[in-house]
């Protein structure tokens, strides 16, 4: 991906092919240093970082040309005015180093849960007034409808849980231009079966019960029984690459044949230390400091 101006005329930083997505939590900045120095583009904060956003800044002043991104603010838990101020003191301090993903999140986790489409739509609009540039932001988007906004008003889109068949589809609805960047989980282990015991957990708990992403899995042509009791093999091997790093690494790619521009990998289990997995990967996917 190429830098693109902005309105405020600064440029986000080449995020390249491939970057890092982890829990928020679960990145501290002497991890994305490290994760820099292996020649990832940018670390995707997951699990909703609230408004203030500072864990942000922690990790741009640890690192020299990282970006980071969020993946995503949860617009029903951040309000937008804050949200932007935040964007502002960011990128004062750190020009062309931070893009800002929001997102809608789930209906089962939110009590006052309404309209997905309007609800970004309005968020947009005060984004808009408080002055955030249209490509300096992106939406986590996974229906039609969505990734349209995303084209129209973001600089694009940032999917979790897809195959490389949505990553296709999708592009073809984004068109040429807008970011596309779908998240992959990975498991660096060679026996399928226990590779699954480690993906399976946290693709069944909780998105193979979130309508939005079974709709979007049921789109894909996924069967309820693909979807059934923890997910499929075939379904699992579809959303967690595994086996080794080389193999693992044609599975990503898989998403750049499709039309993705950058994919941020999970490695999982969130829980462990991602650098030993991240420098092989780094080696396979021949980063720039591997």
């Amino acid at each position: 991906m190429t830098s693109a101006t902005t309105g405020s005329g600064d440029t986000l930083h080449d995020i390249g092919q491939f970057g890092v997505w982890r829990g928020y939590q679960h990145v501290s900045p002497e991890l994305a240093a490290e994760i820099e120095k292996l020649g990832f583009g940018a670390v995707w904060l997951g699990s909703s970082p609230g408004e203030d956003l500072e864990t942000v800044e922690g990790l741009l002043a640890a690192t020299e040309h990282l970006v980071v991104a969020t993946g995503i603010v949860n617009v029903w838990a951040a309000a937008p005015a804050a949200t932007a101020a935040s964007y502002h003191r960011i990128e004062q301090r750190f020009p062309g180093r931070f893009l800002l993903g929001i997102g809608i999140g789930h209906p089962e986790h939110t009590a006052e849960y309404r309209s997905p489409y309007e609800a970004l739509v309005e968020y947009l609009d005060v984004l808009d007034a408080e002055g955030v540039p249209a490509d300096r932001r992106v939406l986590a988007a996974l229906g039609p409808r969505v990734l349209r906004l995303a084209r129209d008003r973001t600089r694009g889109a940032h999917p979790y849980l897809v195959p490389a068949t949505y990553t296709r589809q999708a592009r073809e609805i984004l068109g040429v231009g807008p970011l596309l960047a779908p998240e992959h989980k990975v498991v660096l282990e060679t026996d399928p079966v226990a590779a699954r015991a480690v993906g399976r957990p946290p693709v069944d708990r909780p998105y193979l019960h979130l309508r939005n992403y079974v709709s979007n899995l049921e789109r894909l042509g996924w069967t309820e029984a693909d979807i059934a009791d923890g997910g499929s093999d075939a379904l699992i091997d579809a959303l967690v690459a595994h086996g080794t790093a080389s193999a693992v690494a044609a599975q990503l790619r898989e998403h750049l044949a499709a039309g993705a521009d950058h994919v941020p990998v999970q490695v999982l289990p969130q829980s462990g230390d991602p650098l030993p997995a991240l420098r092989e990967l780094a080696a396979a996917l021949e980063l720039p400091g591997a």
